[in-house]
Parts: C-alpha cells; structure tokens; sequence
C-alpha cells in the first residue's frame, strides 16, 4: 500500500469533471449502462443545501484527480440534530489498492472532528469501514433510514457524547 506522492485537498470547481470520472470508472462495474447514479448523485450534493464545501475532497497524483469523498448536512430526527452523511466514496479504479481510499476517509473524519460535528453514518460495507471505527449504527441508538440496510448502515461518534434517532440524508439521497 503505497501512497507517495499522494495529496489529499479540498475539491474545487475546477475539479468537477475529473470527479464525475473518477466516480464513472470506479462504479462502472456495478452500472452495466449509463452513468453509475454516484455521477449525478455527487453533482446533485453539490447543489444542495446540505453541501458542506469543506468536506468534499479528493485525492491527487501526479496533478491528476485519482479520488474523492464527500460527507453531506444530516440528521438525526425527530429533534434535528445536525449530523453528517458520508458517500459517495470513489477511487478510480487503476490507483485502487494503494490506500487512497484509507486516506481520504481519514482525512475527511479528521476535517470533520476538528469541526467539531458531532457523527458521521454511511451505508456500505461494514468490513470496509470498521477500520475506521465505525460500528453498526443500531448499536449507537441510531436508526437507519432503511430497517432493511441492517449492519450495512454504520456510524461512528466524533465529538459531543452519543446522539440518537432516525437518520435522514441530504435531500438528494431521496431522489435514488
């Protein structure tokens, strides 16, 4: 797991195209025709009022985009406590196994706690994400918005002690 040369930054506008690529190549497996729905739903977030400008960030190798990850405005109801959700996360497929993915989420949950937010949920893989320290996010007293999802929906507590109740992503996340 090599990671020379690797730069981990804020996404900017200029990014944008390099991003739906890295997004395009990275789920096109999963997505036999047409655009992977991580293509729109990154370009959707952006737009959105829960978009957080800080916590979209990609990953650079020699000047060229090779990852990003993007945690989005979230929250626990029914008191509307803000949280954070994370996804999409997408490394382009020839520089996946290096451990760009490892280090953008780092990355992204060391912005977010210096923040000061207080949790981060997502929906994937738990093997993946245990690493991390995410758990199950039922085990937190935090609900899926999804009962289906089960120990794929995960959570992991940054700052401010244990909140609890159903989780709601950004608005986007609805349109899927």
């Amino acid at each position: 797991m090599s990671t020379s040369g690797l730069v981990v930054r804020r996404e900017r506008p200029a990014d944008h195209a390099a991003v739906r690529e890295v997004h395009r190549a990275a789920f096109a497996a999963a997505t036999p025709a047409g655009d992977p729905v991580e293509v729109r739903l990154t370009d959707e977030l952006r737009e959105d009022a829960g978009f957080l400008p800080h916590l979209s960030l990609v990953a650079v190798v020699d000047q060229k985009v090779v990852g990003h990850v993007i945690a989005t405005r979230s929250w626990l109801e029914p008191f509307g406590t803000a949280v954070l959700g994370l996804g999409p996360l997408g490394v382009h497929p020839a520089h996946q196994g290096q451990g760009i993915g490892t280090s953008l989420v780092h990355a992204l949950l060391a912005v977010a706690e210096a923040c000061e937010e207080r949790v981060v949920a997502l929906l994937s893989a738990p093997e993946y994400y245990l690493r991390f320290g995410f758990r199950p996010a039922a085990d937190l007293g935090i609900e899926a918005p999804d009962p289906q999802w089960g120990g794929h929906f995960q959570a992991r507590v940054l700052t401010g002690g244990a909140v609890q109740g159903r989780f709601r992503y950004a608005e986007p996340f609805d349109r899927l």
